[in-house]
């Protein structure tokens, strides 16, 4: 009877886990459909009648998110957001909120020269062997001992848009060779996703 429980339990908990990944997709699809699909069919619908296709609000967004990048893409689009920015800049309180939207997307822009971490690195902050995650900012130079200091930020888990800033000597510091991708991947999941090395410095 023991080694039945024991095949159950075992068995069972397989099962559980195999579960976890598609019950996680169906409640991120409900969830899209919820908040997303039925909410942009509703808003059409009070202009234009359309029928209420499952996944027809959600496809009309992804729609006008491929013309927003195209847009933004042109001189004209991006002039048009430039506009936009100098108004938010008039506004003290937009002003705040519009540069922190600004700086988020910037920090995950696949652009050349347009993201705001440079790479990711292995910061040991309080000297005791405990590694943290932090993304390069910049530099700055310390005047008084002539040193050149890196601008870390390391992000709170599982948010990346809050944090706490470090100024660190690169003595201090692991280059683990990972992208910023894999960096965020790894904040943004409290490291289920994470590279499986850190890899030799070249």
């Amino acid at each position: 009877m023991k080694k039945l429980f024991q095949h159950l339990r075992v068995y069972i908990f397989r099962g559980l886990l195999a579960m976890i990944p598609i019950l996680l997709c169906v409640a991120a699809v409900r969830l899209l459909y919820v908040l997303v699909d039925k909410k942009v069919v509703a808003l059409i619908d009070k202009f234009v009648e359309v029928r209420q296709i499952p996944g027809l609000g959600i496809l009309l967004v992804l729609v006008c998110l491929y013309l927003i990048g195209i847009i933004v893409s042109n001189m004209v689009g991006r002039r048009f957001f430039n506009f936009i920015e100098d108004v938010s800049r008039r506004m003290p309180i937009i002003k705040a909120i519009y540069q922190v939207g600004r700086q988020v997307s910037d920090s995950f822009s696949d652009e050349e020269g347009k993201q705001t971490f440079k790479k990711v690195l292995l910061v040991d902050c309080n000297h005791n062997g405990v590694w943290t995650v932090a993304f390069v900012a910049g530099s700055i130079q310390n005047e008084q001992t002539h040193e050149s200091l890196l601008r870390v930020f390391v992000p709170t888990v599982p948010n990346p848009t809050s944090g706490f800033i470090f100024l660190v000597k690169e003595s201090q510091t692991i280059d683990p060779g990972w992208s910023v991708e894999e960096g965020i991947k790894m904040v943004v999941s409290g490291s289920i996703i994470s590279p499986k090395e850190i890899k030799k410095s070249s």
